[in-house]
């Protein structure tokens, strides 16, 4: 666990509920020993690089969280440098909640879920929203994606952690059980063969 992480997301009221519960002592070894974490690693970038969505946190101006899903080909996240990770904004819906949030207050947060393999990562930060950045846009603009780019969000990376796989369901994409059915209606024709 990291020291970042632990700075942000153990409030005052976070540290009483533990209290109350028992877990204090341990987390507060985590707050004084634990690494930052506060840049982007090679597994970080690797993991990233292997999702094909992921789920962005605002907070509207009446402190409510909003949580979109943001969705494209493998990799379309992607690593900047060591503490920024951007996407392209595809046009969607065209309610720009998460926009709108973003101008009045940046703290964002990105929950990277992968079901597969049962891992999760929660990355807090401060985003922004870039428009008519033509460099911006084709640095992050993802080949072969025909989904019309109205802007990008940068993300600059705070801190983050990995979750537990306690409690994650295995799930396959659509695209990986299609790979599975077609072995195994290959495998079922060569015993039928037999």
């Amino acid at each position: 666990m990291s020291r970042k992480f632990t700075q942000i997301a153990f409030t005052p009221a976070v540290k009483a509920a533990q209290e109350q519960r028992g877990s204090r002592q341990t987390y507060a070894r985590f707050e004084q020993n634990g690494p930052d974490n506060d840049t982007i690693t090679p597994e970080i970038e690797e993991f990233i690089a292997q999702m094909d969505g992921f789920y962005l946190g605002t907070v509207s101006s009446n402190g409510y969280p909003y949580i979109q899903f943001r969705g494209g080909q493998l990799g379309f996240l992607k690593a900047l440098d060591d503490k920024t990770l951007g996407f392209a904004d595809f046009k969607g819906n065209v309610q720009y909640v998460s926009v709108g949030n973003l101008s009045e207050n940046d703290k964002a947060f990105l929950f990277l879920m992968d079901y597969r393999h049962r891992k999760r990562l929660k990355i807090w930060g401060r985003a922004r929203y870039v428009e008519k950045d033509d460099q911006l846009i084709e640095r992050l603009k993802v080949p072969n994606y025909e989904a019309e780019i109205e802007g990008v969000i940068l993300f600059k990376v705070e801190a983050w952690n990995w979750n537990c796989p306690q409690h994650i369901p295995i799930r396959y994409s659509e695209q990986e059980v299609a790979v599975l059915q077609a072995r195994i209606t290959e495998l079922e024709q060569l015993i039928a063969a037999q």
